[in-house]
């Protein structure tokens, strides 16, 4: 990765949320822009270790076996005990282990061949400039088109996924770990840009993670594979799955599947038709490659994400064309809006705020920050469009686009609303993250910036 030359100088303008320009500290101290203390942030590491493996065996077998019910696999684990939820694991499988594989090495191949656009991501914190081969899109609709086809011409059925998908959940679980470690010992053995160092503490390091931008090679950006090629695909990759699924069973494709399905593909097209804005969030350009985001997107995103789709599998239900009409409008508007904030905010970097947002020229605030080898920079923040509505308006429309495509489900059952109540803790704890993050990071410029645009998340309340 090239180095930037030091000197005072304007960094890349941007509305500021995960821009990735300040100096990485040791995970869970406050330097880090945590919001709780280190003991919390601790014991919520340790937490999170112990608790989201089996929670997506929980997940997966109350959605498929027990109607999507809670109370009934209460009432299972209060009859059978520990004993019981041992005995429904379901163990990693050869068939498991032979889908996994030929879908990574499948999205890999693709990330590397395939041509595409080069993309300068945001200056690091040691000073490193990652690039990028944009060819998301051209990856993300041969996925799907070779997915179909394979199925249509009858030499895959997608099926078969939906009926080993406890064991492919299985070996997920198993073998992100095994890679999470990989990652851990890469870290110390073999870093792959100055983007990279210990804590001190081997948890918070497997957790957070070493590296910035590990890469293997040159050329494979392992946090584009992890968190694009391989979580965000397998997102539409399983929404078809369920479709196809659901046909074989029944005949036909329920209204109230076809719209949740229709939905999260629209949303994941999104994200690929914007994976290069993506480069410069949070999750890429300031969160390490650890469990927290490698092991949450090859497992938490297709097992959870999936969820409320997954449910509708055994429960076809009839929605008529009204309802399922105005569901589908609600969330394509929501998901519009969410892409049409991201598009404002790639516009106002690319052009260095010299555009037009809502047919005026943007307001902005000039602010200064040091780099921890003391150059001054600054960034240009947007408050304008919907980015003068609040700080973090985008998240809005992120989670009702999720409640729209659980809501064909109807409201039999708790569960399958879990990822809407999920995302929204995460979004505005990643919120509250970003904002003390950047109060740390550009100190009175921040406080301007939160004079004129007063609200963290939703207007008139947060």
């Amino acid at each position: 990765m090239a180095k930037k030359q030091a000197g005072k100088s304007k960094d890349s303008t941007v509305n500021d949320s995960g821009s990735g320009n300040e100096t990485k500290k040791p995970a869970g101290s406050k330097e880090d822009g945590s919001i709780h203390s280190p003991v919390v942030a601790y014991a919520s590491m340790l937490g999170l270790l112990s608790s989201c493996p089996p929670f997506v065996i929980f997940l997966w077998y109350t959605m498929v076996h027990l109607d999507g019910s809670a109370s009934q696999f209460w009432d299972f684990c209060k009859q059978q005990g520990l004993q019981g939820f041992l005995r429904i694991c379901p163990k990693p499988t050869l068939i498991a282990w032979e889908l996994i594989a030929s879908y990574a090495a499948f999205e890999a191949a693709l990330q590397l061949l395939l041509p595409g656009e080069r993309v300068i991501g945001p200056v690091s914190p040691a000073g490193n400039i990652p690039v990028y081969k944009a060819n998301g899109v051209a990856a993300y609709f041969t996925t799907l088109t070779t997915y179909i086809a394979i199925w249509w011409f009858g030499l895959f059925n997608p099926a078969i996924v939906y009926d080993h998908l406890g064991e492919i959940f299985s070996a997920l679980i198993i073998g992100s770990f095994i890679f999470c470690i990989f990652l851990y010992i890469k870290g110390h053995v073999a870093p792959s840009s100055t983007d990279s160092g210990s804590s001190g503490d081997a948890i918070i390091d497997f957790y957070w993670g070493m590296e910035l931008y590990p890469r293997i090679g040159k050329s494979f950006d392992i946090k584009v594979f992890t968190n694009c090629r391989f979580g965000m695909m397998s997102w539409a990759v399983l929404a078809v799955t369920y479709c196809i699924k659901q046909y074989e069973e029944y005949g036909r494709v329920a209204d109230s599947m076809l719209v949740s399905s229709i939905l999260m593909l629209v949303y994941v097209t999104k994200f690929f038709l914007w994976e290069s804005g993506y480069w410069n969030t949070m999750d890429i350009a300031h969160d390490r490659a650890g469990f927290y985001i490698c092991w949450g997107c090859l497992v938490w995103v297709p097992s959870v994400y999936t969820s409320p789709a997954m449910y509708l599998v055994r429960h076809p239900i009839s929605l008529g064309l009204e309802l399922s009409l105005g569901i589908l409008i609600a969330g394509i508007v929501c998901i519009f809006i969410n892409y049409d904030c991201d598009r404002q905010r790639q516009l106002f970097r690319k052009t260095n705020g010299n555009c037009l947002i809502w047919g005026r020229p943007p307001s902005k605030i000039e602010a200064w920050y040091e780099t921890k080898s003391g150059e001054k920079k600054s960034n240009l923040l947007l408050t304008s469009g919907w980015w003068s509505v609040s700080r973090h308006f985008h998240y809005v429309p992120e989670i009702l686009a999720a409640f729209f495509w659980t809501l064909p489900g109807l409201f039999n059952h708790f569960l399958p609303y879990f990822y809407v109540i999920f995302l929204t803790i995460l979004l505005f704890d990643r919120a509250q993250r970003d904002d003390q993050r950047c109060r740390a990071k550009y100190g009175k410029y921040w406080d301007m910036y939160c004079k004129q645009v007063k609200y963290n998340i939703i207007p008139g309340v947060y």
